[in-house]
This record gives C-alpha cells, sequence and structure tokens, in this order.
C-alpha cells in the first residue's frame, strides 16, 4: 500500500476502505508517512469530503491510535458532554453535580482553553487546592462515591487526533466537516463514555458560524456515535451573544455557583437543563426528557446540585470555602464599567468581540505557553433585547492591568443598540438523534 494512492483516491472522489485508513494514520503516528503527503490528503478531504464510512474509519482509527479509557468498573450508564466552545460556556461546572444529583455517573476528561478564556480544567483551578489529576484508580474510586470526578485528558488519548490537528491547523485544513467530527467524536469515544451529548454551536462566537454548517457537524457527529455503538445526541445552540453574563475563570466559576443555587441567568439555566434532560435520559435514569426537567429543575433550586458541587470540590482538594462563599476567589483590582453611548434596544452583541476583550485582560491563552490570570474578564451588565437608556452600564471590565482601553473598545464594538424593539435570540434551535 502507497500513500501516493490514497491520495490520488481521495482526489478523483474514490471511497477509501477501512483498511486503507487504518494503514494510513497507523502510519502517520508512527511518523511512517511525512508531513507533506498528509496536508496533501488533508486538502484533498477538504475539496471532496468523505463518506460516512470513511469518517468512521477515520475516527475508530485514531481512537486505536493510543490510550481508550475502561470505565467499566464504574457503576451505571456513563453519559459524556461536550460542547464545540463559545464566549461564557460554563455549563460543564453545573452540568457535572446537577447530573450526578440525579445518581448519574458523570467521568469526565476536560482540556485548557486556547483562545478568549480558559477552559474546564482552567477554571476550577481558580479554586484555590483544586486539583485536576488523578490517577485512574482514584478516579473511577471517585466516581463510584460521589458520581463525579473531572480530570485532564490523558496525553495518550487519540495521539493521532493530536497530530493531525496540529498539521490541519498549520495548512488551512480545520475547516472540514468530516475531520472535525471525526476528531471531537474520536477523543469522546476514547474517554470510555456509553452515551454522548453534544452541545454544537453556531453564530459570532463560535467555531461554526452558520446554523446550516452547524446542522451538517451535529448530524456527522450523531452518524459517528450510533455507528460506533455510542448513544448520541447533538443539540444547535445559538452563540451570537454570550452565554450567561460572566465571561472570565473566578467569574465564570461564581456565575456556575449562582445557578447551581437558583439563581443564575435564565438562558445558561435552560440550557444546562435540556443538556442534563439528555443526559438523565440517556442513563436510563427518567422515562423522558420531560420527566427529567421537572426533576432536575427541583434539585437546582432545592440546592442538591449545589450540594454535589461542594462534594466534588472537596473530593478533589479545593477550598470549600470559596465554594459557600464566593467572595474569597481571586478578584480583579479594579471593576470598570462602559457606558452607552445612546438609547435604544440591544439589536446584537458580538460574543466574538467581548471574548476577545477577556484575552485582552488576560482571561485567555494566545498560545498554549501563556499563563492566565484568573480575576479577570468581563461581566455583561445589557442582553440582546434589553433596553437601555445613555450612559448605562453595557458590561463590567474586571481588570488588573492599567491600560484596559483596548478591552474597552473591543466591548462598545459588540454592541449594536437601534430604536426599535428586539425579542431575545433562540437559545436552542434543534435536537438531533
Amino acid at each position: 500500500m502507497r500513500m501516493v494512492d490514497l491520495i490520488a483516491k481521495k482526489r478523483d472522489h474514490i471511497e477509501l476502505t477501512t483498511e486503507e485508513i487504518e494503514w494510513m494514520i497507523r502510519n502517520y503516528t508512527d511518523k511512517v508517512i511525512p508531513d507533506y503527503q498528509m496536508s496533501a490528503f488533508l486538502m484533498a478531504v477538504v475539496f471532496n469530503g468523505m463518506t460516512p464510512a470513511e469518517r468512521l474509519a477515520l475516527t475508530q482509527a485514531m481512537v486505536g491510535s493510543g490510550e481508550v479509557v475502561d470505565l467499566s468498573a464504574i457503576e451505571g450508564i456513563k453519559v459524556d458532554k461536550h460542547s464545540t466552545g463559545g464566549v461564557g460556556d460554563k455549563t460543564s461546572l453545573i452540568l457535572g453535580p446537577l447530573v450526578a444529583s440525579m445518581g448519574v455517573p458523570v467521568a469526565k476528561m476536560s482540556g485548557r482553553g486556547l483562545g478568549h478564556t480558559g477552559g474546564t480544567l482552567d477554571k476550577l483551578e481558580s479554586i484555590s487546592g483544586m486539583t485536576i489529576e488523578l490517577d485512574m484508580e482514584r478516579f473511577i474510586e471517585q466516581v463510584n462515591e460521589i458520581k463525579l470526578a473531572i480530570i485532564g485528558q490523558t496525553g495518550n488519548l487519540a495521539p493521532a487526533d493530536k497530530y493531525l490537528y496540529a498539521l490541519r491547523d498549520v495548512t488551512a485544513t480545520v475547516e472540514s466537516i468530516p475531520l472535525i467530527a471525526s476528531s471531537i467524536m474520536s477523543k469522546k469515544i476514547a474517554a470510555g463514555a456509553d452515551a454522548i451529548v453534544l452541545d454544537v454551536k453556531f453564530g459570532a462566537g463560535a467555531f461554526m458560524k452558520t446554523l446550516e454548517d452547524a446542522k451538517q457537524l451535529a448530524q456527522a457527529m450523531v452518524e459517528i456515535g450510533r455507528d460506533a455503538q455510542r448513544q448520541t445526541v447533538a443539540f444547535l445552540t445559538d452563540m451570537n451573544q454570550p452565554l450567561g453574563l460572566a465571561i472570565g475563570n473566578a467569574l465564570e466559576v461564581k456565575e456556575a455557583i449562582e445557578t447551581l443555587k437558583g439563581h443564575g441567568p435564565k438562558d445558561l439555566e435552560e440550557l444546562v437543563l435540556q443538556l442534563a434532560s439528555q443526559m438523565v435520559v440517556l442513563a436510563k435514569k427518567a422515562p423522558d426528557v420531560e420527566t427529567a426537567y421537572e426533576q432536575l429543575k427541583e434539585k437546582l433550586h432545592r440546592g442538591e446540585a449545589f450540594n454535589k458541587f461542594k462534594e466534588f470540590v472537596q473530593a478533589q482538594g479545593g477550598d470549600v470555602a470559596q465554594i459557600e462563599n464566593p467572595d474569597l476567589l481571586p478578584k480583579a483590582d479594579s471593576i470598570i464599567p462602559v457606558k452607552a453611548s445612546q438609547s435604544g434596544y440591544v439589536h446584537q452583541i458580538d460574543a466574538l468581540s467581548i471574548g476577545l476583550a477577556a484575552m485582552k485582560l488576560g482571561a485567555g491563552r494566545a498560545t498554549k505557553d501563556d499563563m492566565i490570570d484568573m480575576a479577570v474578564g468581563v461581566v455583561l451588565d445589557k442582553k440582546v433585547g434589553d433596553s437601555v437608556g445613555e450612559g448605562d452600564v453595557l458590561a463590567y471590565i474586571h481588570a488588573n492591568r492599567v491600560d484596559n482601553e483596548e478591552a474597552i473598545a473591543y466591548i462598545q464594538k459588540a454592541y449594536c443598540i437601534c430604536k426599535d424593539p428586539v425579542c431575545p435570540p433562540t437559545l436552542i434551535y434543534d435536537v438531533i438523534a
């Protein structure tokens, strides 16, 4: 078998066999196939796509390139959740304890953020003493004990995906739905879950900019999951404005705590309840999503989910006092209001601009080696549909730097204020199963 022949087949719209794709991924992972040949193949995929059988074969080959986590020692059906990322997306911090409070085991492996804010792990590490490194024996033990553990991904989880993504990033081959779908699903399948709930975001603050592209990606991932014998459900959700109000690591932990107490922003609470309902049904802890939704809402508003979060933080070495009193979490030196220059209604908030403002303050990473400032970020005071008077506060900057003009400019640019009233945007557009 020769790589040049596989490149030619994909160039000529000829379907590759499972054996050919397995051979290609194995030899690329082993450094036998050079980057320039794999680059040519990836570009052919960008232009010509992949069939469902090719997508599945690619996903499974990447899963097989490294360690596959065995969660069989954990009692019950393990349901994982993945978000394609967005601005202010702190859902995992709330979903984990909420779903665990229903008796569903949540054994989650998360990553760090590269962009406007940190990832789930970074946010958790804004809690003093919190460790996200557990050996597999302790990880499984903790999930069996309290139904929840969140740790960093093992370095040997789908290594072929890591090599391929690094190459795609520098060869303009990231924007391919089959490659994105296979990349995401290879890590989810390798992480050992029995079922997977996907939150596929679209809009200004998301990787997928249009609803149509997001729908294609969601359908591709659901098909891969189903063909790999994993129950998979995908939500299509709006990311044209930030989720919730807080953007920034400790700020998002504070908002997650408020939501776990039943006092969070309505859009964040609704998304969490909808995602959690599907997870609970897939775990066979409720007969249907309507029943699950009501039970979960009760857990949220009775404080059971918050108590589970405290239990989880304590189990992983975190300072529970900071959870009981979020004012003890990292705080910025200054809070600066950003005010409206005109009256009207908020028609649009460019989520990407808000994310970039948070990044300029130090809340995110431009490169993987950048240090994050846990205390800084942005807290919105107005969302789409809200009325605004001239001089009203649109958002607050939480800053540790003296020069914040660039961040302020990003926030002012993000807000579009018009005279006519407008309804808040739809949050969940579709559910694909």
